[in-house]
């Protein structure tokens, strides 16, 4: 049984409780939030469950996992108080607002013996993984090419509070990219070099819904960016993240082999259906034949805790240092060089819900 705190609970927070209601092996002991008020009505929807300050439950010695679910520009500070504490740590996307973060929180689980874990952790669903598994029996051959995709009018139409989308640590690419970058690294492998250029539409945006409605906030990334990420194996793939756009009918990822193509589902997903066209052939859908079934967000802290760890704070950081070097090769110009290295994860094998529930 794992005993678990959780840092804020903003939106995604009830996505996560969703889920950890639902297995057998994680005993939420506590929760803290800026927020005090959310704090005590969440603990109330919870048996045994605390409302505290961060400071509280860092400290609570009962705690051995924290899951991280601050803002972006929180997510280094609060990683590394858990490490100081002794705690592992299991984190909303991405890792750390900037590369250097990323490297000092690995840096410092290293150094106290403990763990970290990173979502996504989406791509650890049927969706993802059951392109992966075509990938690697050999379906379409050697892989030579993927395309991934995501266009929005950015995050200010729907969420209340969207100025975490458009300061440090926010963007398209930094916020929505680990779902397609993660599954590429996922599906290809290692990427060793990127080659990037960005841009932004205007300086400010207006919040559309929600107690703000009208308030204009001001824009400080690059709201479109497409790089080309160079694979170990040899293999290209083309990224789009934008906030510029309206919608787009291109497929979430493409992976193209010399003996076929598949398209996979929205990376932002747990599940959807994989398509292959198998040179000669036509376009068939894949039954699901890897993944957690029936997942949802939390899956990659169930994995992370179970000892697999397929959702790490070592993908973490890979994936940030991507991005933030796509971010890099816009403002120069030139092609950069990655330094970090992580292993592919393991496949997933076909896990019923009653499986991974139980664990």
């Amino acid at each position: 049984m794992t005993t678990l705190g959780i840092i804020g609970l903003g939106v995604i927070s009830g996505q996560y409780l969703e889920t950890l209601r639902r297995v057998s092996n994680v005993r939420i002991a506590a929760v803290a939030d800026l927020d005090a008020s959310r704090a005590e009505s969440v603990s109330a929807s919870i048996p045994g469950c605390r409302a505290l300050t961060n400071a509280e439950l860092l400290a609570d010695p009962a705690i051995r996992t924290v899951l991280n679910l601050t803002i972006p520009a929180a997510h280094a500070e609060v990683a590394l108080a858990a490490i100081a504490h002794g705690k592992d740590v299991f984190g909303e996307k991405p890792l750390a607002a900037i590369s250097e973060d990323a490297t000092r929180v690995i840096d410092a689980a290293t150094a106290a013996g403990v763990r970290v874990g990173s979502a996504p952790d989406t791509v650890l669903g049927t969706g993802v993984q059951t392109a992966r598994a075509v990938i690697d029996d050999g379906r379409i051959g050697q892989t030579v090419s993927a395309s991934a995709m995501w266009v929005s009018a950015g995050h200010e139409a729907w969420h209340p509070h969207p100025d975490f989308s458009y300061r440090r640590g926010g963007g398209p690419m930094l916020d929505m990219g680990p779902y397609y970058v993660t599954s590429l690294v996922q599906l290809l492998g290692p990427v060793d070099a990127v080659s990037g250029a960005a841009t932004r539409s205007r300086d400010e945006r207006v919040i559309a819904s929600g107690p703000r409605v009208g308030e204009r906030i001001r824009v400080e990334v690059d709201t479109h960016l497409t790089g080309i990420l160079h694979h170990v194996s040899v293999a290209l793939s083309t990224v789009t993240m934008s906030f510029d756009g309206v919608r787009s009918t291109a497929a979430p990822i493409e992976v193209h082999g010399v003996d076929g193509s598949l398209v996979v589902p929205d990376p932002n997903r747990f599940d959807g259906e994989v398509r292959l066209h198998a040179r000669g052939g036509g376009w068939q859908p894949v039954e699901p034949g890897a993944g957690y079934v029936d997942a949802g967000r939390g899956i990659g802290l169930i994995d992370f805790v179970s000892g697999a760890a397929r959702a790490s704070g070592a993908i973490g950081l890979r994936v940030i240092e991507i991005m933030s070097a796509l971010s890099a090769s816009a403002a120069s110009g030139r092609r950069e060089t990655l330094t970090t290295t992580a292993e592919r994860p393991t496949l997933v094998p076909l896990t019923p819900a009653e499986v991974w529930t139980a664990r």
